[in-house]
């Protein structure tokens, strides 16, 4: 009663700067709560009516004795700045001590929301006490605690079981700080008018109770859910009405946002933290309040307050300026995303540059008054006016028709489909099916009639086909993915024919068990004996097209997951008007489908709008194409078909099995639909098909590619011209500037371009766009390549089940350079990424889930695989089938390729195709390969049509499952951003003291290898520092200890090499250089030899006559074109003044085919090692300083790229020294060699780590083949 009195009184400004200095204190703790109920009511009781002395008591009484009651619960959940103060202030000294940061919090009045006999004793100068601390900056640490965490989240619950309209108090104005998650302010928080009202005072009235009710739950609703609204800065509001303490403690509760940001300069107040006030004045407007006075700030009831501030808030103010000091455990966190090297962008890189572009609308959809107001009409049409007309002809594997669906037949039968799932399945009173329920479809692929009439017969009973494909194991690739989609959908009845049923897999006791990953099904036959014949009186109700789902075709995404997209009937038959207008479908028309007609455009053209324009259809199944690839050329020319729909792939085919084939005239054909002209490369087969087949009655304007995606169905599609003058649109674009997602035209001779053509016009009565495809939906420039979006009635409407992806997927709503949307109505995302060009022809380079963004760069998998593909030999790969997909290696994407090979390709030829592969993506797409992996035929996992199942060729590539024969790693070309190197840091502070050798926010430590000179005990190693010397000490003190010992490829000992062996044959070598090669110290001599003893006896042969070797791999007998000019450049490269190598590849260099390789003229002196001289050698050449060359190590990548290293003696003897030790390479072991001799580890195990001293000579097993072939150490 006392609040409610001086509500109505005002107080004089002196008392309320008295009582709002009176809370601080409180706060802080230097006063009683009793002393400051006591002095309060010294202040207020002159200007309050005298009411009876026990309600103020009681009043009081209320709030102490019920701390635990709905009130208290209120101010706690909501933060309320009037809860328990010296418990907050407890709280607040404590959470200061530890270091946390303060929390900022919503702030609302709530004394007119409590009911009058709980109402809390809060006086206007509470309010005013809180703001005055807010901006003196004081620790609100008070408002965080595990009991209020709690609270919000049984709020949280609370509030989805209940959402109603919350009433705001109408005196107390709140001042809603801002957070971090600036989304969750309400939006449009703009300021409003001046006449509105600001918060400089109170004179414009208070708002009544129907002016209180704004749309603040829907706000907080948004909040909840995850709304990413925009705003601007803090943001407060205001309102009126009363309700229930525990109806705003609910909304209140889920408005107490943690931020986690760094705390704001609170000493001043600057329009930085303007505040915004919500007045409803019969509409949610907002407007900013006006401070022109930092020093003079206001309350929530409008009376203003000094910002001067005592030494304690000042020294808590300078607290929290001071960096923060971050948690012991901090310390122990490698922060490993910072540590790695950051990608700089290229300076140089190309921009788009053009101007915005403009959304592009298609031709209007015409109307025809013949057309029918649903499918199911114009299938009753055709059944009953032209019952006899052809509909679909099915074709056996020998190429011959197997059956004819009639459009009488197809009526009648889908119409006892209809009547047997409504009515045959469970029983009258609980029907397993109900209109709107789902029901999968599993029919084989050859039998495209059959499911023809499943699929008809579920849309006229009203049910939602979902069809998939036939599992033909428990294990099938994909399989758990559909079988959660129809878990999804809660399918729990299939329709399959009787051959099907009769070929699923079946248990013991001949039940068709459950699939992994699937629903428990009941199988349904649709074969017409299997089947009830309807009553008479029994029709179906066909009705007008309309929002209903018609079917759900699946999707898998690029992670292997499985997805429903539903689409309408009013969907359904725009599309099939669509494509009708655009294509000129007329009746009676033939049309060839090679295509899947369960999915896509086989679905949409063989299924669908064929039965609206009573189309007959010629369906060629998948296991003809691949008996006979040149059927569906055959039918087309038997039937005089007027349109074909193809992929590129079964152009191919066609193409290769064609053979000069005669009575081929495909001159009936106006329309041959290429589905998959989304792919770039599809140009290629039209083009070469056009070229073969133009002799045949093609014409050029006959071919179409189209787009089409399962979410915007067709995206566009080239229309057929009677002009054959006109040509089809193409554009010769850089692949350099399409990774940077930048349009730039080119010319067709460069090797770095993609040739890509036009996929026709925007569909009939849909507008397109190009949107950016990461961020924010903003429209791309002419010269850009972006996501294409769709907005039409005939597309696809949701995910089904999922709304968050429906929602990023099927409702985008393309943003212009200024931020507003380009429309009112949502666009659809296509997951194709291209561009519009000239005259509204749409191009498409790409996919998104084909999408790998390495090092910034965007690199398309269809690209890969071409590129890949065009390698020669082009038949090594098995089919083509080869798989291009992404792992994520140090936070970037890596390529790795899969691919199949040819059961007879051999080892050399595959690593011979995988580094032309690896050398031609780099020059063509500069990215490196971080994998190349080989497999055997017919090993990878299949789709249902025979493709490579990506995501799970993927996973068994992570799973380390994939079994390769062949593998080339190449992580050095690609891995690029490794992580920093360790520092030694020169400080360490006292938390580094308290937790070892731990520095903060630095890498911990350094690592460092052994000190050779403190570890070597061998006073005798020390005398030696060159390879040379350590060679003669040991022919002088262990002559006949085995050093090398070669086994042939049985097995068997070959040849063996001792000490003094390998000293004696140096040194007749070093004679011949000087000799008969009249060569000098310093000279650079090339040592190619195949592996064996005579490579290394030639290596130090060099080094006892000065020179410097460089070892080569020799040519390839059976390849000398491609491997001799490689000799040849590191010869030129090293700039070899002599050449030495054995008699057999003497005669090699010097034959035809090397002659038609490499000029004979252009090698220097040729020297064979097969016959030396029997003289020694006057003296053994001793280099005079440590630091001159020992030898050079060349090395060729993978890519091409030739490197070479300069090696010292004094390097060279420290890493043989090094290997000694850390492989504890003892006199007693044995090594089995099989690396390559001529570079890297390989060359120092080989030549140099046998004979050093450290090493003590440990005898060496080297095989006398190929350096891959496998040896065991005896």
């Amino acid at each position: 009663m006392a609040d409610r009195s001086l509500e109505s009184v005002s107080l004089p400004l002196e008392v309320r700067a008295r009582l709002a200095e009176l809370e601080l204190e409180l706060s802080e703790g230097d006063i009683t709560q009793k002393g400051y109920e006591k002095k309060r009511s010294k202040l207020i009781g002159a200007y309050l009516p005298q009411p009876p002395a026990a309600n103020g008591a009681a009043a009081v009484r209320c709030r102490l004795q019920h701390s635990e009651g709905a009130a208290r619960r209120m101010l706690r959940t909501a933060n309320i700045g009037v809860c328990d103060i010296r418990e907050a202030a407890a709280r607040e000294r404590a959470a200061s001590t530890a270091g946390n940061r303060p929390l900022f919090y919503f702030r609302f009045g709530v004394d007119q929301a409590l009911p009058q006999e709980r109402r809390t004793p809060v006086t206007p100068s509470s309010s005013s006490r809180y703001h005055r601390r807010r901006s003196s900056g004081s620790r609100d640490e008070r408002y965080r605690s595990d009991v209020h965490t709690e609270a919000v989240q049984a709020a949280l619950a609370k509030h989805k079981e209940r959402k109603m309209a919350v009433p705001m108090p109408s005196k107390r104005r709140s001042l809603v700080v801002q957070t971090s998650m600036d989304a969750y302010t309400p939006p449009d928080t703009s300021s409003g008018s001046e006449d509105e009202g600001s918060v400089q005072g109170d004179s414009q009235g208070t708002p009544t109770s129907s002016q209180g009710s704004i749309n603040m739950e829907h706000w907080i609703s948004q909040a909840i859910h995850g709304s990413t609204t925009s705003t601007t800065s803090s943001s407060s509001t205001q309102s009126g009405g009363s309700g229930a303490a525990h109806r705003l403690a609910d909304v209140m509760a889920q408005t107490h946002i943690e931020n986690h940001s760094a705390p704001p300069d609170v000493t001043t107040y600057t329009s930085e933290h303007s505040i915004q006030v919500e007045r409803p004045q019969g509409s949610t407007a907002r407007v900013a309040p006006k401070y022109g006075n930092a020093e003079l700030m206001e309350t929530g009831d409008g009376v203003p307050v000094s910002s001067r501030v005592s030494a304690k808030i000042q020294q808590l103010v300078n607290t929290l300026k001071r960096p923060k000091r971050p948690p012991l455990r901090e310390f122990f966190v490698d922060d490993f995303e910072e540590l790695l090297e950051v990608q700089q962008p290229d300076p140089n890189q190309p921009k788009p540059e053009g101007a915005q572009m403009l959304a592009m609308r298609g031709e209007q959809l015409g109307v025809v008054t013949n057309w029918p107001p649903s499918l199911e009409a114009a299938l009753q049409r055709w059944g009953t006016i032209s019952p006899k007309a052809p509909c679909l002809t099915t074709m056996d594997t020998n190429g011959k028709p197997l059956y004819i669906l009639t459009y009488g037949k197809l009526w009648t039968r889908s119409m006892k489909v209809a009547y047997n799932i409504l009515h045959k399945l469970g029983t009258k009173q609980e029907p397993m099916v109900r209109p709107g329920d789902r029901v999968t479809l599993v029919f084989p692929n050859n039998d495209p009639a059959a499911f023809m009439v499943a699929f008809y017969g579920c849309l006229l009973a009203e049910v939602v086909p979902v069809p998939i494909e036939v599992p033909l194991t428990r294990k099938d690739a994909g399989s758990q993915q559909i079988g959660f989609l129809l878990g999804s959908c809660g399918v729990t009845v299939a329709l399959t024919s009787d051959a099907c049923h009769k070929g699923l897999p079946k248990s013991p006791t001949g039940e068709i068990p459950q699939f992994k990953g699937w629903p428990k099904l009941l199988w349904f036959v649709t074969e017409s004996k299997h089947l009830s014949k309807p009553p008479r009186d029994w029709f179906p109700h066909i009705k007008d097209a309309n929002n209903d789902t018609a079917y759900i075709e699946y999707k898998t995404c690029k992670d292997g997951s499985v997805l429903g997209v539903t689409v309408t009937r009013i969907a359904l038959l725009t599309h099939c008007q669509a494509l009708t207008q655009a294509c000129g479908y007329t009746e009676a028309e033939t049309i060839v489908n090679v295509l899947d007609f369960k999915k896509d455009v086989g679905l949409w053209h063989g299924i669908l709008t064929s039965v609206m324009n009573m189309m007959h259809v010629i369906s060629i199944p998948y296991s003809l194409m691949k008996v006979n690839p040149l059927s569906w050329i055959q039918k087309v020319c038997q039937y005089k078909a007027k349109v074909a729909c193809v992929k590129s792939r079964d152009m191919h085919w066609a193409l290769v099995a064609h053979r000069d084939q005669r009575d081929i005239n495909l001159s009936s054909l106006r329309m041959l639909i290429v589905a998959d002209g989304a792919n770039p490369w599809s140009i290629s087969s039209c083009d070469a098909f056009l070229n073969v087949f133009q002799s045949k009655g093609l014409r050029q304007e006959v071919i179409c590619p189209c787009a089409s995606s399962p979410e915007a169905l067709t995206v566009a599609i080239r229309r057929p011209t009677d002009d054959s003058n006109q040509p089809p649109g193409r554009g010769v674009l850089s692949m350099h500037g399409l990774t940077y997602g930048v349009i730039r035209v080119d010319s067709e001779e460069k090797l770095s371009v993609l040739t890509v053509q036009d996929v026709g016009l925007v569909m009939p009565g849909a507008i397109m766009c190009s949107v950016k495809p990461d961020g924010i939906p903003q429209l791309c420039k002419t010269d850009e390549i972006g996501e294409l979006c769709v907005c039409a009635i005939a597309t696809g409407t949701s995910y089904y089940g999922l709304s968050g992806m429906t929602k990023n997927t099927f409702e985008v709503f393309p943003m212009t350079s200024s931020g507003g949307p380009i429309t009112e109505y949502p666009f659809i995302r296509t997951g194709l990424l291209g561009f519009i060009g000239p005259g509204g022809l749409v191009f498409v380079i790409g996919k998104m889930d084909g999408l790998m963004v390495v090092s910034g760069r965007r690199h398309n998998a269809d690209d890969i695989v071409a590129t890949a593909l065009a390698v020669e030999p082009m038949k090594f790969v098995y089919r083509g089938r080869i798989a291009v997909f992404s792992v994520s290696v140090l936070h970037d994407e890596r390529i790795v390729i899969v691919a199949e090979q040819r059961p007879d390709s051999t080892e050399e030829d595959s690593f011979q195709w995988m580094s032309r592969v690896l050398q031609a993506i780099d020059s063509i797409h500069q990215v490196g390969v971080y994998c190349l992996a080989l497999v055997p035929a017919n090993t990878l996992p299949k789709t249902p049509l025979g493709g490579i199942h990506l995501s799970e060729t993927k996973q068994l590539f992570l799973e380390g499952s994939l079994h390769p024969c062949n593998v080339l790693m190449c992580p050095h070309t690609c891995v690029t951003n490794l992580p920093k190197p360790r520092q030694k840091q020169p400080e360490i502070g006292p938390a580094s003291v308290m937790v070892g050798n731990l520095v903060s926010g630095k890498r911990i430590a350094q690592a460092s290898g052994r000190d050779l000179g403190q570890i070597e005990d061998n006073d005798q190693a020390r005398k030696f520092l060159f390879l040379s010397e350590v060679l003669q000490w040991r022919a002088q003190t262990t002559p006949d200890h085995v050093l090398y010992t070669l086994l042939n490829c049985r097995g068997t000992i070959a040849n063996s090499l001792t000490c003094v062996q390998l000293h004696k044959r140096a040194e007749k070598i070093a004679v011949m250089l000087m000799e008969r090669g009249h060569l000098q110290d310093g000279d650079h001599v090339a040592l190619v030899y195949p592996p064996g003893i005579d490579l290394i006896a030639a290596f130090y042969g060099c080094l006892y006559a000065g020179c410097v070797p460089i070892t080569v791999r020799p040519p390839h007998p059976q390849n000398i074109a491609t491997t001799l000019p490689t000799v040849k450049m590191i010869v030129e490269v090293s700039r070899s003044a002599c050449l030495m190598t054995t008699q057999l590849i003497c005669k090699l260099l010097r034959s035809r085919e090397a002659a038609a390789a490499v000029d004979i003229r252009t090698w220097p002196p040729v020297l064979d090692t097969d016959d030396l001289p029997k003289k020694r050698p006057a003296q053994i050449y001793k280099p005079s300083n440590p630091e001159t060359l020992a030898y050079l190590d060349f090395s060729v990548s993978t890519t091409g790229m030739l490197a070479g290293v300069k090696m010292s003696h004094a390097a060279t003897s420290a890493f043989c020294r090094s290997i000694k030790l850390q492989c504890e390479l003892y006199p007693s072991r044995e090594v089995a060699i099989c690396l390559d001799p001529y570079c890297g580890l390989g060359f120092v195990l080989w030549c140099l780590c046998r004979c050093l001293d450290v090493v003590l000579a440990c005898s060496t097993v080297v095989p006398q083949s190929s350096p891959f072939c496998e040896v065991k150490a005896t």
